[in-house]
């Protein structure tokens, strides 16, 4: 049941050395400029090195067949490293905000606009282009991993254009009659940042805990049931019984078909093809699919 994956674990090593590039530069200034936002930004890159760091390994280990431990193979994997990220880019939004929170009580803090701006321009810009590259590239394969990456560079455009955006505004106010808010923009940013993220985590967290759960697909087992219900219709078997679940890329499959006691199924070539027949109309890829397809006459098999 292994997959090749070695497109997306180039994309996946390219991704966390350009993200720890970045993320230690936007540190680096954010702290010379005094800038939360920056600083933020730069520490929520650097924490998605690591993330992405597990990604690959996981990326990498479903390339492999299962062992004795691991017979159904290493699919289980990808959802739970899938909640691990999300939790971790989830927790690193809260504890952003709380830090705003707590330095727009204490009166905010002056920084350098002119050149804060001028990295935010340039960090989303670049960011923007990974998070589309990666979301076509993440699209193109079905992988998980890499659309996780891909909102977490866009969660990092989002911050850097919303940045530049504050920074705007605070240039425009800058020695007028609203210069004395000019100390609370940073937090200001950062805060509204935080809150207007925290569903695209919290989103992939919900999707990634359906499947460590095995909570059936709507649409596979709605997939399932329409190809099951065509074929006993067509082949005059008494029911069908059908369980599913989505384990990242791979799809558990389980049809149990209910025949009278009497019932002649012939050769088990003619057997195999009607298992042949059920797989080519639910489709999938064989690599990434555990289909068993059982034959009964008694329904307490089902």
């Amino acid at each position: 049941m292994a997959m090749d994956t070695t497109i997306e674990q180039a994309q996946l090593r390219f991704s966390i050395t350009v993200t720890f590039l970045v993320g230690a530069t936007s540190v680096a200034i954010g702290l010379l400029l005094h800038s939360q936002s920056i600083a933020f930004d730069g520490f929520y890159s650097l924490v998605d090195v690591v993330l992405t760091t597990g990604s690959l390994a996981v990326s990498r280990l479903i390339t492999h067949d299962g062992s004795r431990r691991f017979q159904f193979g290493y699919w289980h994997l990808e959802p739970l490293v899938v909640v691990l990220n999300a939790t971790v880019l989830t927790i690193t939004c809260a504890y952003a905000a709380i830090t705003a929170i707590h330095d727009l009580s204490i009166g905010g803090h002056e920084i350098r606009f002119g050149v804060g701006a001028g990295w935010a321009a340039l960090m989303g810009v670049l960011s923007m282009a990974m998070a589309l590259a990666l979301r076509r590239r993440a699209r193109t394969l079905g992988s998980a991993l890499l659309e996780l990456d891909a909102k977490g560079w866009f969660i990092g455009a989002s911050i850097s254009l919303a940045v530049l955006v504050g920074f705007g505004i605070a240039a425009v106010i800058r020695g007028g009659s609203l210069d004395h808010w000019t100390p609370y923009i940073d937090s200001s940013v950062l805060l509204l940042l935080t809150i207007a993220l925290l569903p695209l985590p919290l989103g992939s967290l919900w999707h990634a805990m359906r499947e460590v759960l095995q909570l059936a697909p709507d649409a596979l087992d709605s997939h399932v049931r329409s190809v099951m219900q065509g074929i006993v219709g067509e082949r005059g078997y008494l029911d069908f019984a059908s369980y599913v679940a989505k384990m990242g890329r791979m799809r558990f499959i389980d049809i149990h078909i209910l025949l009278p006691p009497d019932a002649e199924l012939g050769t088990i070539a003619s057997v195999d093809e009607v298992r042949a027949e059920i797989a080519a109309r639910l489709g999938g890829d064989i690599r990434a699919e555990w289909l068993n397809i059982m034959f009964t006459s008694h329904r307490g098999w089902m």
